[in-house]
């Protein structure tokens, strides 16, 4: 998405950017801080962040029948989802929210996202909710699919399940917003139109993955929701927030509101 500003192969307007790489869950906690001028965000996470930061309408990560999953060992028995273990990534990680809503409430333990595989192997819990790149790797990996969550919502609701979005700080001025908007958005035009130079900008930050691989999971991930939610994509943020304000998950309803 933001490979076109990294290595300005478009108009930057004079603005200069400073790329952060971290994980999802550190962007989230940073993003509760104010600490980022834009940052990419659980769509979870912003119900506590919606007082700060707007979201911008492209940059967006949905599952559209497909998305996080809950694994357990191939060679495990039946697990009883309410009373087991659950491995997961993060509690403020939209995954985890979707579990919630799908499961009600279970026990689960926090493991960063990359080593939930190696704590189910190892038996520190019974299933594992997969995030990233181990959507497509689990069966090589050894494990088996109890539940897709983005096939799951799909199904109950007809929407995508909304994963991922960019926000932006409202306390940035509203022209300057929209210049960031339309630059984010050229750069994300920039990378589909030019897609395998873009996965081979992404792929030193890819984790056990070759470029096919990569290029695989990129295409489930940025397609056309990415370059804006849409009306699909808004009534997918806003029916995924309302169901976990009404069930209890968020403790409060959170004002979505979208740089136009």
């Amino acid at each position: 998405m933001f490979y076109a500003i990294a290595k300005n192969k478009i108009d930057l307007r004079g603005y200069r950017f400073e790329h952060r790489l971290e994980d999802i869950q550190t962007l989230n906690e940073r993003a509760m801080r104010g600490e980022l001028h834009i940052s990419a965000i659980s769509i979870h996470a912003y119900a506590y962040v919606a007082n700060q930061y707007a979201l911008l309408p492209c940059g967006a990560s949905m599952g559209d029948g497909y998305g996080p999953l809950l694994i357990r060992k191939k060679s495990a028995r039946d697990v009883d989802l309410h009373r087991c273990l659950i491995a997961v990534p993060g509690t403020m990680t939209s995954a985890f929210l979707a579990l919630q809503l799908c499961l009600g409430d279970f026990r689960h333990v926090v493991v960063p996202f990359d080593q939930i595989f190696d704590a189910v192997n190892r038996g520190d819990a019974e299933a594992g909710l997969i995030i990233h790149e181990g959507q497509l790797t689990y069966t090589k990996s050894g494990f088996e699919k109890i539940v897709d969550l983005g096939e799951w919502w799909k199904r109950e609701t007809g929407l995508p399940l909304p994963l991922g979005g960019n926000v932006i700080r409202k306390d940035i001025a509203p022209d300057v917003r929209h210049d960031l908007l339309e630059i984010m958005r050229e750069s994300i035009d920039f990378g589909l139109a030019h897609r395998d130079e873009a996965v081979a900008h992404s792929m030193p930050y890819a984790r056990d993955m070759n470029e096919q691989l990569a290029s695989k999971f990129i295409g489930m991930y940025v397609n056309d929701f990415t370059r804006d939610y849409g009306e699909l994509g808004r009534a997918a943020i806003r029916k995924f927030l309302g169901d976990a304000h009404r069930a209890g998950y968020v403790d409060h309803a959170a004002e979505i509101e979208f740089v136009e």
